[in-house]
């Protein structure tokens, strides 16, 4: 067995300390702790909130583990995704490999999300200090600030969708982002509208696929790096490799569930539906955001692909709320107004009547994790009023 201690993961300095050191097997393992969450007191109070209950940490863990990371739980129960060395390792050559080698890194990301861990953990095995944003919350100012602190190159960051569509309404943040060799987006699909904004734009965007089980981003552009292999099975995405997740902490139950042995090889079964056409994935949705409405089965994530495309809606968020008639239907959340008619129409001819959202939800500011990924809990809440 081998020690487990939590880090503070609002300071990256600490996590990258402790990271070094668990990677190089010369410390504990490491867990990165994000920030103590607020949520409804249904009990009443003063504030009306509590402070959100976290599981215990064991103190120790196997001797494989080098890095727990605490997932969101943005659609979901969390889970504490157990990392080897030898996977964060692996994830690390195989970006650098299609990276072309090892740069200098800005860390735009929280250092307690697999996105954040990955720009530490390139850092570390490239012997290159990471830029941190310096007030620790991600704007184009910072951002800026922080892009003209590197001293190296090439220079690469890693964004979430969100994030990268901030950025492009500065003309400023626009320019330094020009300076990156490469910018890796993921976290979330991405809509294909704020891709080519951003590359009509010069600068060099390249798409992830990935999840903490499978140490982030393992497939760029379609395409799986190192020695990541994809298949589809029943219409979900799995994946194999040496970037797998060891399962999750102390729920073998839930970790027997997602990975799984077949034909002698380590597979791990996602939530994620696509398909797979030479070799090049293409991510549809989630296996858990089709609703019934009417009668009829619909792709939340389909819906929300077609009011993206839609002019100032790159970052609009469908989800699913009951309705008197249907018993639900599709809502839009955006912090752009869209009028519902619009909206209505592109997506009926695109995916016919029946998928058509009911409402248009304007907020002035869409919640977000601190990862910068839509809250879609949160944003689900807002569709209910």
């Amino acid at each position: 067995m081998r020690d487990l201690i939590e880090v503070d993961g609002t300071n990256p300095t600490s996590v990258l300390q402790a990271l070094r050191a668990a990677l190089d097997l010369s410390g504990p393992a490491v867990l990165p702790v994000p920030p103590v969450l607020a949520v409804p007191n249904v009990h009443g109070g003063d504030d009306g909130i509590v402070a959100a209950p976290r599981a215990e940490t064991p103190k120790t863990v196997d001797q494989r583990v080098a890095v727990v990371v605490e997932t969101s739980g943005s659609t979901g129960r969390p889970k504490r995704v157990a990392l080897s060395a030898d996977a964060v390792l692996a994830s690390t050559a195989a970006s650098n490999a299609q990276l072309g080698g090892p740069g200098q890194w800005l860390l735009a990301l929280p250092a307690h999300y697999i996105a954040g861990i990955n720009v530490l953990a390139r850092s570390i095995v490239s012997g290159t200090e990471p830029v941190m944003i310096a007030d620790g919350s991600f704007k184009p100012k910072s951002f800026i600030a922080a892009a003209a602190r590197m001293d190296s190159s090439p220079r690469y960051t890693s964004l979430v969708p969100t994030q990268l569509a901030r950025l492009l309404e500065s003309d400023a943040a626009v320019d330094a982002l020009r300076a990156f060799d490469r910018v890796l987006l993921g976290g979330q699909l991405a809509a294909a509208t704020l891709v080519d904004s951003a590359r009509t734009a010069g600068i060099a965007v390249t798409r992830t696929y990935g999840s903490s089980e499978t140490c982030g981003g393992c497939v760029w552009d379609g395409a799986a790096i190192g020695d990541t292999q994809l298949r589809i099975t029943d219409g979900r995405v799995e994946i194999a490799g040496s970037v797998l997740a060891e399962g999750y902490l102390d729920d073998p139950r839930r970790s027997a569930g997602a990975f799984r042995m077949s034909d002698g090889i380590r597979w791990y079964r996602s939530d994620d539906l696509g398909e797979l056409r030479d070799g090049i994935l293409t991510v549809s949705g989630r296996a858990d955001d089709v609703i019934v409405s009417g009668g009829v089965k619909v792709s939340l994530s389909a819906v929300e692909r077609i009011v993206q495309t839609l002019p100032g809606q790159s970052t609009a968020v469908v989800v699913g709320a009951p309705h008197p008639e249907w018993g639900e239907t599709p809502v839009v959340v955006t912090s752009t107004a869209v009028a519902l008619g619009t909206v209505q129409e592109a997506v009926a001819a695109a995916l016919g009547r029946e998928a058509a959202p009911t409402r248009v939800v304007h907020v002035d500011i869409m919640p977000t994790l601190a990862s910068g990924k839509p809250d879609r809990m949160a944003i689900a809440s807002l569709a209910f009023h």
